[in-house]
C-alpha cells in the first residue's frame, strides 16, 4: 500500500466533512443533542459528520473494518482497520467553544499506518503515514525539547463520568500543577495528542479514553518523536484506555509520579 497517497486522500475526505461541520456550528440548535450516558452526549452534526467520512473512507479500501464512536459503521477488518471520531469535542462544540475537529486512524494487522487530525477552528490539518514524518499544514512538526516539569507546559482531561478515581486523579493534579508552567483541559483528547505532538504541550495524560479519542493522536505523536505508554509504562494503552504521551525528556519523571498517586 502507498501509504502516502491513502493519507491524502484522507485529508482530502477529512477537510470536506470538516466543512459540513463547520457550516453546522454557525446554525447549530443545542435542544436537538441526545444523551449516550451520563454526560455523553450526541448531536445529528456528529452522526451525519461519521457517515460521510465512512462513505467516502470505504472507497479507499472495500473490505477495511471500522471502529466508529456513533456506530454508523461497525465491521471487523481481515487487515486494515479504520479508526474515527467524527466530531472530537462535542461538548466544546455543543457549547460553542472553539476547539474540536476530527480524528481519523487507520490501522493495518493491529499497528497504525495512518493518522489525521483536523483542528476545525483554525484549520490546523495534522497527519502521518508510516515510514513519513509528522506534518501540520503541510509543515513537519517535532515534539518539544523542555528537559523537565519545571519548564513544561501540560495537558490532561477530567473525567466526566466514572467518578470512583477522582480522588487519585485529584492528588496526581495537584503535584503536576505545582511542579510545571501550567495543566491546560481542552477538552478534546485528539487535539491534546497532537498538540504534543508540535511541541505546544509538552506532555498529555488521561484516563478512561476511547480508542476513536486516541488512535490517530497517538500515532502522530510518536512520528512526531514523542513516546506513548500506558500509565505503568508499558505498550498497554490501546487496551487498557489511559495514556501517557509524553517528549520523551519527560517521561521518567511523569511516571513517577502517576504511579506514585494513580495505580489502577
Amino acid at each position: 500500500m502507498n501509504y502516502e497517497l491513502i493519507c491524502n486522500k484522507v485529508i482530502s475526505i477529512v477537510r470536506l466533512t470538516g466543512n459540513f461541520i463547520r457550516k453546522e456550528s454557525l446554525q447549530f440548535d443545542a435542544s436537538k443533542i441526545e444523551y449516550k450516558g451520563l454526560n455523553d452526549m450526541v448531536s445529528y452534526v456528529d452522526q451525519t459528520a461519521e457517515k460521510k467520512l465512512v462513505q467516502n473512507l470505504e472507497k479507499l479500501i472495500p473490505d477495511a473494518g471500522f471502529i466508529t464512536e456513533e456506530k454508523t459503521m461497525t465491521r471487523v477488518g481481515k487487515t486494515y482497520t479504520w479508526i474515527i471520531d467524527p466530531l472530537d469535542g462535542t461538548t466544546n462544540f455543543i457549547h460553542g467553544i472553539p476547539a474540536y475537529g476530527i480524528s481519523v486512524a487507520l490501522y493495518e494487522d493491529g499497528l497504525p499506518v495512518i493518522g489525521v487530525v483536523y483542528e476545525l477552528n483554525r484549520s490546523e490539518m495534522f497527519y502521518s503515514y508510516k515510514g513519513g514524518e509528522a506534518f501540520m499544514n503541510k509543515k513537519q512538526i517535532h515534539v518539544s525539547n523542555n528537559p523537565d516539569l519545571t519548564s513544561s507546559l501540560l495537558a490532561t482531561g477530567f473525567p466526566y463520568y466514572q467518578f470512583d478515581k477522582q480522588t487519585q486523579y485529584l492528588k496526581l493534579l495537584e503535584e503536576m500543577m505545582q511542579k510545571c508552567h501550567g495543566v491546560r483541559r481542552i477538552g478534546a483528547a485528539a487535539i491534546d495528542l497532537v498538540y504534543t505532538a508540535c511541541g505546544r504541550f509538552d506532555a498529555f495524560f488521561e484516563y478512561n479514553l476511547q480508542q476513536w479519542d486516541f488512535a490517530a493522536g497517538c500515532f502522530i505523536v510518536q512520528q512526531a518523536g514523542g513516546q506513548v505508554f500506558d500509565f505503568s509504562g508499558g505498550d498497554e494503552y490501546f487496551t487498557k484506555r489511559e495514556i501517557l504521551a509524553t517528549n520523551g525528556k519527560l517521561t521518567a519523571e511523569m511516571l513517577e509520579a502517576i504511579k506514585r498517586h494513580f495505580v489502577l
